[in-house]
C-alpha cells in the first residue's frame, strides 16, 4: 500500500491508529507491505567525494528514503516488521506473511518476479492507494519489468551493503524506473490506473478524507503489461 496519511484528516492517535486499522481489516493471517527504498543511494551519487563516509545498506537499520512519506518508515519499525534486501527495490511487511514476502529478492532486477511485487501478484494480493497519487503505484515498476518493449533503459550503480558485518560495495544491474519509458508522460501510472478502473474493476472510496483507490494485484498487471506494450509497439517497430 502507499498512504498520504495527512489525507485522511484528523485521527485520534494519527498515523498508529490507521496502521491498527489497516491491520484490523486484513486479519492475523494478512500480511501489509509498504515500498521503502533507502536513504542512502542519492547521498551516493551526489556527493561521489563522500564515498567512503558512506553507510552501507542494512535492511535492520536504515530509514526509508524520504520521498515516499511517513508511512513506510512507520511501518518499517512497527515491532516486528521484516524488510527485503534489495536496497533499492526494498519492502517492509508486517503481517502473517512477512517473512515470505520479503525473503530472497533478487539483487539485481529487483521489481521482476522475485520481489514482493511478484509475490503480490503470486498470492493474490491487493493495492491500496490511501490518498496516494495513483502514479505513484510501484506495483506497476513491476509490469515495466514484464512488458515486452524496447528500447529499455538499463541502469548500472554501486551500493554498499553490510554483509556479515562488514561493509561491501556491490554493483548493481536494474531496468531504470528513475523515468517513464520514451515518449510516455511522467505521471503515465496514474493513466494506466484510471484505464483499468474504466473497465470496471477495481473499487474507489474514502478514508476520512482521503480518496482511495483498491486494485487487485492479478488484475491490474496483466492490464498494464498490455497497456504499455501497445503504447510502446510503434517505437519498438521503429
Amino acid at each position: 500500500m502507499h498512504a498520504a496519511l495527512r489525507k485522511v484528516g484528523p485521527v485520534m492517535g494519527g498515523a498508529q491508529t490507521i496502521l491498527d486499522a489497516l491491520r484490523d481489516a486484513v486479519g492475523p493471517a494478512g500480511t501489509i507491505v509498504g515500498y521503502t527504498d533507502w536513504d542512502g543511494q542519492d547521498d551516493i551519487e551526489d556527493h561521489p567525494e563522500l564515498r567512503t563516509e558512506a553507510r552501507p545498506f542494512d535492511p535492520l537499520t536504515s530509514r526509508s528514503v524520504r520521498d515516499t512519506g511517513f508511512f513506510p518508515e512507520m511501518l518499517r519499525t512497527t515491532p516486528g516488521a521484516r524488510r527485503s534486501g534489495n536496497p533499492g527495490a526494498s519492502m517492509a511487511a508486517i503481517g502473517g506473511r512477512a517473512d515470505w514476502f520479503t525473503a530472497d529478492q533478487a539483487l539485481d532486477y529487483g521489481y521482476g518476479p522475485q520481489s514482493p511485487l511478484g509475490k503480490l501478484v503470486e498470492a493474490g494480493g491487493k493495492t491500496l492507494m490511501l490518498g496516494a497519487p495513483l502514479d505513484t503505484m510501484t506495483l506497476l515498476h513491476h509490469a515495466e519489468h514484464l512488458a515486452a518493449f524496447t528500447p529499455k533503459r538499463i541502469r548500472h550503480y554501486e551500493t554498499p551493503m553490510l554483509v556479515e558485518g562488514e561493509t561491501v560495495w556491490r554493483r548493481f544491474e536494474e531496468f531504470d524506473t528513475s523515468d517513464p519509458p520514451d515518449g510516455l508522460a511522467d505521471d503515465y501510472f496514474a493513466t494506466i490506473v484510471e484505464a483499468f478502473l474504466a473497465t470496471g474493476k477495481g473499487r474507489r472510496g474514502t478514508v476520512g478524507a482521503a480518496p482511495c483507490v483498491l486494485v487487485e494485484a492479478r488484475q491490474i498487471v496483466p492490464f498494464a503489461v498490455d497497456w504499455i506494450e501497445r503504447a510502446m509497439r510503434p517505437r519498438s517497430a521503429s
